[in-house]
């Protein structure tokens, strides 16, 4: 019997410009980030789950495909033990998950509240236990993968679940605020994916539901988070006006005045902020700043999930690296590069794949070509085909180095190196 094709992965994949390989490596990374060890997956693999050879793969692969995508297995049109099934449309499947995605949480919340003539459930910290591991999780796969629209959907819907919950039972005031502040963490995260991937209208959109949520939780950390994301998204827009006055926000919670992990971050990004403004010495001054509160801060100190998971001394070089790269000056550039490389922990993925590409336009601006295209073609295909900053990122490199060595033979290296990127894209 000819087996039935899973139209509703290939519809996904063609949406989120996937090929076979790409999904591969995505999915690869995910099953090293549960497990441990890099998955096997190659191309074949997708082309199998496609063609619907592997109609129900393996459980590690399907909570990786989960991961990468934001879906179910099921979702994605895979059938549970192999059984067959009609294959839906693809723009009914994606109708339907819109409408999943919206009224999901609801019959979440249904499922669990008492029924008639029952006492209501009691939520407790279990249950904010649960959704701070989902949290955490989320944060997980951005830094890995960074800016992927499943990523968004996905901490937007737990946004949403957590918020159907607090109407599913009773609570104690402390539990009410921690919901609060979950679903402003999940969706903090789904404004940082869409930043990340540059997707600024939906960015905004989120920006206002999570500073609402915030207010409600009264929790001073994701307050911070979310401000300062908001900063970073104007800095991103090229308003360093604007991104200043958000920072201000951040920086002035008091929370900054207890712990001088959050004072040196909230320094950091605005570090980056005035070298955008092209303010040189409130650039080298915030720096200093910035480093003196890190090398203040207690490591022992209890933080949040997010916070731990990506500031640290490594992160500080990479927002001085982008502070003065907007101000000119490589040969600074370069060097907070290459120690921010050298410090920057191993599930950092977006995060290496950002500072080598920032890396290599420190190189070339300063003449060297060969070095400048040496880093370039480090970076994973993944991140250069599937990541929005730096894909273009490296298209103004290629431009920028087809500008300054015309007729190079460095030139056809990089050209014969991008066409192979768009082979396997």
């Amino acid at each position: 019997m000819m087996a039935t094709r899973n139209a509703v992965l290939e519809a996904w994949m063609r949406e989120h410009g996937y090929s076979s390989n790409s999904l591969a490596e995505a999915i690869n990374s995910a099953i090293e980030q549960l497990t441990g060890r890099p998955g096997g997956h190659d191309g074949s693999s997708v082309r199998d789950w496609k063609s619907g050879r592997v109609r129900w793969p393996k459980a590690v692969t399907r909570k990786a495909l989960e991961i990468v995508t934001g879906r179910t297995a099921t979702e994605l049109g895979f059938v549970p033990g192999g059984l067959a099934k009609p294959v839906p449309d693809p723009q009914q499947e994606d109708r339907d998950m819109k409408r999943r995605t919206l009224v999901g949480g609801v019959a979440a919340a249904a499922a669990v509240a008492a029924t008639p003539g029952t006492a209501p459930r009691r939520i407790g910290m279990s249950d904010v236990d649960r959704l701070q591991r989902r949290f955490a999780e989320i944060i997980a796969s951005d830094h890995r993968h960074g800016g992927q629209l499943g990523i968004e959907q996905r901490a937007a819907a737990l946004a949403d679940e957590t918020l159907n919950l607090q109407n599913s039972g009773t609570a104690t005031q402390r539990v009410r605020s921690q919901l609060y502040a979950c679903a402003a963490s999940f969706r903090s995260s789904a404004m940082w994916a869409a930043i990340d991937g540059r997707r600024y209208t939906d960015a905004q959109r989120h920006m206002r539901e999570a500073q609402s949520l915030a207010e409600m939780s009264g929790d001073q950390a994701i307050k911070f988070r979310i401000w300062s994301h908001t900063g970073t998204m104007y800095r991103h827009l090229g308003r360093p006006a604007d991104a200043l006055a958000a920072n201000d926000v951040a920086r002035g919670l008091h929370l900054t005045r207890r712990d001088p992990m959050f004072a040196s971050l909230g320094l950091a990004r605005q570090t980056a902020i005035h070298g955008l403004g092209q303010e040189r010495s409130n650039t080298r001054r915030a720096f200093d700043q910035a480093q003196e509160a890190l090398d203040r801060a207690d490591p022992e100190a209890p933080r949040p999930v997010w916070l731990l998971a990506f500031y640290d001394q490594a992160e500080l070089h990479s927002l001085a690296l982008s502070a003065y790269l907007a101000l000119g000056d490589h040969p600074a550039a370069e060097a907070h590069a290459h120690q921010c490389l050298s410090a920057l922990r191993p599930h950092m993925v977006r995060s290496r794949a950002i500072a080598m590409t920032r890396l290599a336009h420190a190189q070339l601006a300063q003449g060297d070509a060969d070095a400048a295209v040496t880093t370039a073609m480090r970076i994973p295909t993944s991140a250069a085909t599937h990541h929005a900053r730096v894909s273009r990122m490296l298209q103004e490199f290629g431009a920028a180095l087809r500008a300054t060595a015309h007729g190079s033979p460095i030139v056809h290296t990089w050209t014969e190196h991008t066409a192979a990127w768009r082979t396997r894209a």
